[in-house]
């Protein structure tokens, strides 16, 4: 094989490389879950691209994948109460961007939009809702504090096609002289609870004691009314509650004579 025809080989395969590489940069695919912000020169297309495979003009056009799927963001910090109390929270929150926001908030923000936009919301959303609730009202109505954080949170983020699916108080902590003080209230709570039930437990034992007392003193009186209208009612008594048994008796002699055994007969 002359040269010429090595040269025309080497130039053929250079071109069929250079056209399938031109090729492959004709087409993206955007992942399951995602599109794709098309920016043209560098500026943001108002049309995204759906999941699957598309065609972009080579060199000239690029696309940004943007997640769409529910996404996690878990914060920290401090805030504080109605009453000035501070309190130390973890919080997590379940949000998704969407799909016809993407190119809008590529644009605006770009992709790092959890650190940039959606944390500090949290942080804001969470002060401006606890400085509402005393300490002890953050406690008991959690639920409340939780939806209301939640609300003020979206009204935040969501002009930015931001859509908050689930808010969590993952924890509220209070410090030691706070939880001291509540310890105390729930101890007074419980003996004063105590001494109620001990209260009315003496009281159903009183009444129960005059009860009693009255039944006695009725059966007395049952007894005496019975005596004044029938004497032989005492023999009655007497002789129901007899066993059959004579007594023994000690004689004189210092014998035990059992009465049962004298014989009248004889």
């Amino acid at each position: 094989m002359d040269k010429k025809k090595i040269v025309k080989i080497v130039i053929l395969v250079v071109c069929v490389a250079l056209v399938g590489t031109v090729l492959a940069t004709c087409f993206t695919v955007v992942k399951a879950g995602h599109t794709g912000v098309v920016l043209t020169f560098g500026a943001v297309e108002e049309n995204v691209f759906d999941e699957g495979l598309h065609f972009k003009i080579p060199l000239i056009q690029n696309v940004v994948q943007m997640n769409n799927r529910t996404q996690k963001i878990e914060t920290d910090g401090t805030a504080s109460s109605k009453d000035l109390q501070i309190i130390s929270y973890v919080v997590a929150v379940n949000f998704h961007v969407n799909d016809a926001s993407s190119a809008t908030l590529y644009q605006n923000v770009g992709t790092d939009y959890g650190t940039v936009i959606i944390v500090p919301a949290i942080q804001e959303s969470i002060k401006a809702v606890t400085a509402q609730f005393t300490a002890e009202e953050l406690i008991t109505k959690r639920q409340l504090v939780g939806d209301q954080i939640k609300e003020a949170l979206s009204e935040k983020i969501g002009e930015y096609g931001i859509v908050v699916e689930i808010f969590n108080i993952v924890n509220f902590d209070f410090s030691e002289e706070f939880n001291a003080a509540v310890e105390a209230k729930q101890t007074a709570q419980q003996n004063a609870l105590k001494a109620e039930q001990d209260l009315a437990r003496i009281e159903v034992e009183a009444k129960q004691k005059i009860t009693q007392a009255e039944a006695e003193a009725k059966s007395i009186q049952l007894i005496q009314d019975a005596l004044e209208s029938s004497p032989d009612y005492v023999d009655y008594i007497k002789w129901s509650k007899w066993d059959g048994k004579l007594p023994s008796v000690m004689g004189d002699s210092g014998v035990l004579v059992d009465v049962g055994e004298i014989n009248p007969a004889q």
